[in-house]
C-alpha cells in the first residue's frame, strides 16, 4: 500500500479548484468543452474505486473520458490538485447536518461508522497521507459536524480535536487492517482460514505449545473468533474501549 500527500500542490490553483471558483476553460475554435471539474473529479474517484490509487494519472483519468492528457490539464493543473479533490468530493458521504442520537458515546459511535463506510467504499483513502488537510467544503464541513459530537460537554477545543483524532486514527487503522487483509487474500488466493489451514499443521510440527504457554493458549482462541467473523467483533470492541477512555475523560472532575 503506497503512500500520496494531501495539499501537495500549488494553494491558491487548489483552493479555487476546490471551492469552485475556476470557470470552464473557453474553447478558442471548435466545440465548446463538454467536460467539467466535477466530473473530472468523478471519473478519477472511480478509477480509484476500481484499480487502486496507483492506477490513476491524468494519462489514465483522460483516457477514461475518452480525451488527452494536454485537454485535461486545461482543467486540473497535476495530479497533486486533483488527489485534493478527489478527497473533498468523497469526503461528502461522511457531513451530516445533524446527529442521529444525542450523547457522546452515541455521536462519537456514529462519526466512527461514517469513516469505516468511507474506507470500505473508497479503501485508496487509506493511501492518503492527510496531515496537511485538504481544505476543500466537504472536508471542512465532515470535520465541522464531526468535532459537533463534544458539544455540551465542556471540553476545550483543543482537546475535543485531539480527542476526535483519537477515534478517527483508531477508525483509519483498523480500516487498514482490514484492507490490508482483503487485498491478501486476492493475492494469494487463499482466505484467512485456508492459510491457517495450512500452516498450523507446519508449525505444530516444530513447536510444542508448552514453550509458548499463553501465546498458544490466546491465538486458540482468537483464531475460533477470527473463524466466526471476529473481525468485525475485534473492530466493535476497539472502538467501545476507546469510547470508555473518551467518557471517563470527558467526566473527570474539574
Amino acid at each position: 500500500m503506497g503512500t500520496e500527500y494531501s495539499s501537495a500542490g500549488d494553494p491558491r490553483r487548489s483552493i479555487n479548484l476546490l471551492w469552485g471558483r475556476v470557470s470552464t476553460p473557453v474553447a478558442t475554435r471548435g466545440p465548446r468543452p463538454k467536460f467539467t471539474v466535477p466530473g473530472i473529479v468523478a471519473a478519477a474517484v472511480a478509477l480509484a474505486d476500481a484499480e487502486g490509487l496507483a492506477a490513476v494519472s491524468m494519462r489514465r483519468v483522460a483516457e477514461r473520458l475518452r480525451i488527452t492528457a494536454m485537454s485535461l490539464y486545461t482543467y486540473v493543473p497535476s495530479k497533486s490538485e486533483l488527489l485534493d479533490l478527489m478527497v473533498d468530493a468523497v469526503y461528502s458521504d461522511a457531513a451530516r447536518d445533524k446527529y442521529a442520537r444525542t450523547g457522546l458515546r452515541e455521536r462519537l459511535s456514529e462519526v466512527a461508522a461514517n469513516n469505516w463506510r468511507l474506507y470500505c467504499a473508497h479503501p485508496w483513502l487509506l493511501e492518503v497521507a492527510t496531515s496537511r488537510p485538504v481544505l476543500g467544503p466537504n472536508a471542512i464541513a465532515k470535520y465541522d459536524f464531526e468535532l459537533r459530537a463534544f458539544d455540551g460537554t465542556g471540553v476545550s477545543d483543543v482537546d475535543a480535536d485531539r480527542l476526535l483524532r483519537l477515534v478517527l486514527d483508531y477508525v483509519t487503522g483498523a480500516a487498514r487492517g482490514a484492507v490490508l487483509a482483503e487485498q491478501a487474500e486476492q493475492h494469494t488466493g487463499r482466505s484467512d482460514e485456508k492459510w491457517w489451514a495450512d500452516w498450523a499443521p507446519v508449525l505444530a510440527d516444530v513447536i510444542d505449545p508448552a514453550w509458548f504457554p499463553t501465546a498458544a493458549r490466546v491465538a486458540s482462541a482468537t483464531g475460533e473468533e477470527h473463524r466466526a467473523g471476529g473481525r468485525q467483533r475485534a473492530f466493535a470492541f476497539g472502538l467501545q474501549r476507546v469510547l470508555d477512555g473518551i467518557e471517563q475523560y470527558v467526566s473527570r472532575p474539574g
